[in-house]
């Protein structure tokens, strides 16, 4: 069997004549979109995201990959928050044009999860039924805190956070309270010696690749759990 390819599309952001673009992969009788938003040392089209499309894709869950404008651009330096808030607003009303009668995800890698999370506690994004993590920047690489994680607490929808033990950016401890903070919302599922990055060492016992299946495993047994019924 073929595997579908991602079709290239643009997304226009309601505030100034700026557009960005996006990679759209829906496979055949898709049962969720998940609008993915990358991090922020890499874009839409890194190895990373692709692989996890793929993999969502194997598993009928739609992707809508995305650029933030500072990506688009070249740009070193991230979006501001409302910039990058714009960016998540638009790729979510794309997905749901694009994607009608299926439920939505949104999140992201690092950046983009952070950045999406931010708005839909902001305001709450149309249609979405959860959020998904992977990898939530809970602190900057040495300085453990969970201040970034504050505004979780406004969002009312289920939250999955798929995070790797050994990750620079977020204290597992820490990150296990917030967890729990945010009570029935809230699932954790963590993925032993994985980095930021979900690289694994290879004392581990494990690879990169199979800790990826994992984490798909996961992603899709929780979002068959939260749109049952939708």
């Amino acid at each position: 069997m073929s595997r579908a390819s991602p079709k290239p599309i643009t997304l226009s952001m309601e505030e100034g004549p700026q557009s960005v673009s996006g990679l759209l992969l829906v496979p055949p009788a898709a049962t969720a979109c998940f609008v993915f938003a990358h991090g922020a040392g890499a874009g839409m089209a890194h190895a990373f995201m692709s692989a996890f499309a793929d993999g969502l894709a194997a598993r009928q869950i739609a992707t809508l990959r995305y650029q933030f404008p500072f990506m688009e651009r070249g740009s070193k330096r991230p979006d501001t928050p409302a910039v990058a808030h714009e960016a998540v607003r638009a790729a979510v009303a794309d997905a749901d044009r694009r994607c009608p009668g299926i439920p939505l995800i949104a999140g992201g890698k690092s950046f983009g999860a952070r950045m999406t999370s931010q708005a839909q506690a902001d305001n709450p994004l149309p249609r979405v039924a959860g959020l998904a993590f992977v990898g939530f920047p809970l602190h900057p690489a040495g300085k453990p805190s969970d201040d970034r994680a504050e505004h979780l607490s406004r969002v009312d929808i289920p939250m999955l956070f798929l995070q790797g033990t050994r990750d620079e950016l977020a204290d597992v401890d820490l990150l296990r309270a917030v967890v729990e903070r945010l009570g029935t919302r809230a699932t954790l599922s963590l993925f032993e010696d994985a980095d930021h990055a979900f690289h694994v060492r290879m004392r581990s016992g494990r690879t990169d690749t199979q800790v990826m299946s994992a984490m798909l495993d996961v992603f899709s047994v929780w979002v068959s759990s939260i749109t049952r019924g939708l």
